[in-house]
């Protein structure tokens, strides 16, 4: 099996900064690509960003020049650097990763969610 372990959540100011990371563990053969996402209360799953094994990223527009989404091959995890956040940036952000498991078995995977609240 695969989990995905999500950190650095929390409560911030408008303005402020949080990073978010997310190790990914288990029967990983390799990783494409991994990603973070957010949900607010009423509201559906959305892309924040999104970043493949070669580097190569995407990001939604409402976070493009504020966020930076970057990873590390090696040791199967993705960080979420968040800058100047807004209130409307509160959600649960969730860690997901594109796996392919040492049974040869391609999977989605998703980790717990974290909290970022942030206040006006």
């Amino acid at each position: 099996q695969v989990q995905l372990v999500e950190s650095g959540g929390g409560l911030v100011q408008a303005g402020g900064s949080l990073r978010l990371s997310c190790a990914a563990s288990g029967s990983i053969l390799s990783i494409n690509a991994m990603g973070w996402y957010r949900q607010a209360p009423g509201k559906q799953r959305e892309l924040v960003a999104r970043i493949t094994s070669g580097g190569s990223t995407n990001y939604a527009d409402f976070v493009k020049g504020r966020f930076t989404i970057s990873r590390d091959n090696a040791k199967n995890t993705v960080s979420l650097q968040m800058n100047t956040l807004k209130p409307e940036d509160t959600a649960v952000y969730y860690c997901n990763a594109d796996v392919m498991t040492t049974y040869f078995i391609p999977g989605d995977y998703w980790g717990q969610g974290t909290q970022v609240n942030v206040s006006s």
